[in-house]
């Protein structure tokens, strides 16, 4: 099964949201088919076969979320990131400050769900291959 060191290697790559599609594949090829990444501390949660479980540490110091979740704001920075015009961490930023508290990508389905504090999906995005 995979390891957090090799999630690292694969997520090094990466170097905006422009590179987000081939990082899926990089992780789809180590055996990942499910993870969520938290806003607050960015800790993520790496699901693969047979109930594999693997979690990563924190990224950063603690953020705040957002109470109310602000979906057009969060789809403007999310554009902006998938674009190559923010780092990570802005865009951590800028998720919880519109509320983001999570988003989690299913390999087989090829999706990113964003949900706010409340756990309601505030946007599924279809991940290109």
């Amino acid at each position: 099964m995979f390891t957090i060191s090799q999630i690292q290697a694969a997520h090094s790559k990466v170097k905006s949201g422009a590179d987000f599609p081939a990082y899926i594949q990089d992780l789809r090829k180590l055996g990942v088919i499910f993870y969520e990444t938290f806003v607050m501390d960015g800790h993520t949660i790496y699901c693969g076969e047979n109930n594999y479980k693997t979690i990563s540490p924190a990224k950063y110091e603690a953020l705040i979320i957002a109470q109310s979740s602000d979906q057009a704001q969060f789809k403007a920075d999310l554009k902006a990131h998938q674009q190559g015009k923010t780092d990570y961490l802005t865009f951590c930023n800028d998720a919880a400050k519109s509320g983001i508290e999570k988003w989690s990508v299913s390999m087989d389905a090829m999706t990113c769900t964003y949900y706010d504090i409340a756990g309601n999906e505030i946007l599924i995005e279809k991940i290109p291959n």
